[in-house]
């Protein structure tokens, strides 16, 4: 069906159809500059109009161009072809190589969540091999995992580490989705993930800060789409990043303004919750394979009741917390033991002895942080012989927390370690227990298992 373009207001055009008005969600083209401009039905305003949001820039546009209705929504390469490869929101190459043929696989970016026939419930850990994530904040197959953290705290290094993983450990495949984040990053990920050699198991989504609230707000969905097919077709564990919700929920109000809605709580969106779980509610196990995603979440003013992470947090299983007091001590990942943690910690799920290690672990640290007032104004030599041998111990687990990273080896000469679940539980639970006493504190500093101390 053809219509023409009867109103401009930045990145929301109005559409005139003398007849078959095209159904909301779906995705218009009309030729601007040369190039395919796309466009995505929002609303239907009655006299035969429709109301578009743009996903790329409209400048330039003038009324009268000829519109053409796909008769679907926006749709996506999957499968084998995104492998290695970078798109934009509407599926189109941005890294220079071929465009991806029509004869390819194409999916629809709105999709319905899995029914729950089809969904798992078995609750299953899945190994990391970062001995600070699967101590204490370990994933579930399937589940959603928060990564909280200010600029400059290493959430990029830790999501380049995950996918190095997922891909060397697993043979599983990840997708990236760059929603409203810094071209430059952007840029950085994908020549390090070459350089790395993780990037041909993985299919990068970018819509950027640069571009227009409509590419933003729905480029998470084109991500999602791809890790779908991933897993219901090759069955596969999927590694789902999304780098950030806080962008994601941002566009959504960009978008909510331009179209005239009513602002609610802090100006968001009056759908923000509902925006919310059509995103969330995708994300999950099923009985062919998994999706476990991995969000990035900025946290505007560190003000966590704020509407846009207060509203992603009921949606996450595990939260890691990056601390910049730890990262200026050199221990990375920065992984704030104390306030990190996951809904999987419980002795049905990860068995008696990793919850036993690990909440010992978390009462030694914090036993250590309440005595640090006390040793900072004292001197260590007033505390009690328990407590003495109590913050020793504390400062050789905050040591042991820091793991030498793979996809960092370029910049430290250090080689990457994984370290399995049961190394970990292992290592950790012989610090506990003092068998490493002796020991000197920064021999447990950047170490794989805990074999590597004894042979120091």
């Amino acid at each position: 069906m053809k219509g023409t373009v009867t109103q401009i207001i930045g990145p929301v055009v109005d559409v005139r159809f003398d007849e078959n008005l095209p159904s909301i969600k779906n995705a218009l083209h009309l030729k601007h500059k040369g190039e395919t401009l796309t466009l995505e039905v929002v609303q239907h305003l009655g006299l035969n109009r429709v109301r578009c949001i743009a996903m790329q820039d409209t400048a330039g546009l003038a009324r009268e161009v000829e519109v053409t209705d796909t008769g679907s929504p926006i749709s996506v390469p999957v499968g084998e072809v995104a492998l290695g490869r970078m798109f934009n929101v509407v599926g189109d190459p941005i890294d220079g190589k071929e465009a991806i043929g029509k004869d390819a696989r194409w999916l629809p970016i709105h999709q319905d969540p899995p029914a729950f026939v089809r969904q798992s419930t078995k609750a299953e850990l899945f190994e990391t091999g970062i001995k600070a994530v699967d101590l204490l904040a370990p994933f579930i197959k399937g589940g959603k995992v928060g990564l909280f953290g200010g600029a400059g705290v290493g959430k990029t290094v830790l999501i380049q580490e995950l996918i190095h993983n997922v891909a060397s450990e697993h043979g599983g495949y990840s997708v990236f989705a760059g929603v409203g984040e810094r071209v430059r990053e952007g840029n950085d990920l994908y020549h390090e993930m070459k350089e790395s050699g993780v990037l041909e198991k993985t299919a990068l989504v970018f819509g950027q800060m640069n571009e227009v609230p409509g590419a933003r707000a729905r480029v998470a969905l084109s991500g999602l789409t791809m890790a779908e097919a991933f897993r219901d077709e090759g069955g596969k564990d999927v590694l789902f990043f999304m780098d950030n919700v806080f962008r994601f929920v941002q566009a959504g109000s960009e978008v909510s303004s331009l179209l005239g809605r009513v602002p609610s709580a802090v100006g968001y969106q009056p759908t923000l919750a509902n925006e919310m779980g059509l995103l969330q509610e995708r994300i999950t196990s099923t009985t062919e394979g998994s999706i476990t995603s991995v969000q990035a979440i900025y946290v505007p003013a560190d003000d966590l009741t704020d509407p846009a992470p207060a509203t992603t947090f009921s949606h996450l299983d595990s939260t890691i917390v990056l601390s910049r007091a730890l990262a200026s001590l050199g221990i990375y990942p920065a992984i704030d033991p104390l306030e990190s943690g996951s809904t999987a910690l419980t002795p049905e799920i990860v068995g008696e002895e990793h919850y036993r290690v690990a909440n010992e672990t978390r009462r030694v640290l914090q036993r250590y942080k309440d005595l640090q007032d006390i040793i900072a104004i004292l001197g260590i030599e007033e505390l009690s012989e328990e407590d003495k041998k109590l913050v020793y111990r504390a400062r050789k687990i905050q040591r042991f927390l820091s793991q030498p990273f793979a996809v960092a080896a370029v910049f430290t000469g250090a080689k990457g370690k994984y370290v399995s679940l049961q190394e970990t539980v292992r290592g950790f639970g012989e610090i506990l227990d003092g068998k490493h006493d002796g020991q000197n504190e920064q021999a447990f500093y950047m170490k794989g298992g805990v074999d590597e101390i004894a042979s120091h």
